[in-house]
């Protein structure tokens, strides 16, 4: 008996250490941001809303980046947005698209070809776990009350 009140102690403490932990590599998200400012705020704006100085001229506008998980029902789903970012690979679902390959150009400047696949993926994984940071909760469904 006093082995199952240790075991559920421990599964009790094992949940709540895994819901205090953040959902992102907060020193991975600290070395994206600056990519991400570099790079995306043209189009996605500082705050990634989608509202950048070049958002205007884009169609379809960029995606606001804060609300990505919000709208695959609270998951972010880590693989299919590097591969977007990427953009190498083929990802129909998106469309057209108007966003550089920054699988390329991350790399570019390094001239030995496997150096410059690291830093590009390097960049890439820094920069999801920046937009992982960044993400908002679910908006209330429309004509929800409030339960203030």
């Amino acid at each position: 008996m006093q082995f199952r009140s240790i075991l559920c102690a421990a599964a009790i403490g094992l949940a709540a250490a895994a819901a205090a932990e953040p959902a992102y590599d907060p020193v991975l998200a600290e070395l994206g941001e600056p990519t991400f400012q570099r790079y995306c705020t043209a189009c996605h704006g500082t705050g990634g809303r989608g509202d950048g100085p070049a958002a205007k001229t884009l169609h379809p506008p960029p995606a606001d980046l804060t609300r990505i998980a919000a709208r695959r029902g609270g998951s972010f789903p880590s693989a299919e947005i590097a591969r977007f970012i990427d953009g190498r690979f083929d990802v129909p679902a998106h469309g057209t698209r108007q966003m550089p390959v920054w699988g390329e150009r991350f790399g570019s400047d390094i001239p030995d070809p496997g150096v410059g696949e690291s830093i590009a993926r390097g960049k890439i994984a820094t920069l999801l776990e920046y937009l992982k940071s960044i993400q908002q909760p679910p908006l209330p469904a429309p004509g929800a009350e409030s339960s203030h």
